[in-house]
């Protein structure tokens, strides 16, 4: 089996880009599952309900998200009735919506993704190594393959998380810093890794950003309004290819497009 896994997608230009190249990345890879980080679709930096089933409509199975996932007020309730949308599980208790979860296959058995933030140079959040664990304790061997989604900045904290995992989890696939990394590797015994997936985004931005806003707020230190860059647009991420009886991965290979925008 395998799994397609898109990096964090930036505004419109990302969600348009995703739209279109998706089903041409679905039919390549003979994907049976898609995963996609949402939490900058909106505007470039939050969730909004209409952005997030825009994707689902595209063929989306489920959506990931970071912190970024509180910016826009609508998401609240709509995490409390979307399962598909996922937000970090270690978040303090009481946060709304759900950080994991058990997805159906199209031909059948079951998919867990689990959704964790990381804390190095992030706000603070509860531990995700004891959030993993906890989690892998309550799955009880619902699912034999399993995707972790490590929103975090650090590229050790990353790697640590996959050390963690690695036997346990089919993937562990980090986000956040919409640079995507060349290391991707199966860590013995049978576990996908990659320290970061990267964007989905105009490239000659920083990270998905206008140029000149990026370099103000650096020049001047001043707050300055975001917005996504136009241009072309570069779609990443990587396929997973899982031995589905026994959940561990075989190969993870990193996915590269680009589409023209304006």
């Amino acid at each position: 089996m395998r799994i397609l896994l898109i990096g964090d997608i930036v505004g419109k230009p990302g969600r348009l880009a995703v739209r279109t190249l998706l089903p041409k990345l679905i039919h390549r890879a003979q994907a049976r599952f898609v995963v996609v980080n949402c939490e900058n679709i909106s505007g470039g930096a939050g969730v909004d309900p209409d952005s997030c089933k825009e994707l689902f409509d595209a063929g989306v199975d489920v959506c990931t998200s970071g912190n970024h996932i509180w910016r826009n007020r609508e998401i609240v309730d709509y995490l409390e009735r979307e399962p598909r949308l996922l937000r970090p599980h270690n978040f303090p208790p009481g946060a709304p919506g759900k950080g994991w979860g058990c997805f159906p296959l199209a031909d059948g058995g079951q998919i867990a993704v689990v959704n964790l933030i990381g804390r190095v140079f992030m706000d603070s959040v509860d531990c995700p190594f004891q959030a993993a664990d906890a989690i892998l304790a309550e799955l009880g061997g619902r699912a034999r393959t399993i995707f972790v989604d490590m929103h975090a900045d650090a590229t050790s904290e990353k790697g640590a998380m996959g050390w963690h995992l690695a036997g346990k989890v089919s993937a562990v696939v980090g986000s956040h810093t919409h640079v995507q990394t060349s290391d991707e590797r199966v860590l013995e015994p049978g576990t996908a890794f990659l320290t970061d997936a990267g964007m989905c985004g105009p490239i000659d931005s920083v990270i998905g950003v206008k140029k000149e806003l990026a370099i103000r707020r650096f020049r001047t230190h001043l707050p300055t309004r975001f917005e996504p860059a136009s241009g072309r647009v570069v779609v990443q991420g990587a396929v997973v290819t899982i031995d589905t009886d026994s959940g561990r991965a075989t190969a993870i290979t990193r996915v590269q497009e680009y589409v023209d925008r304006t």
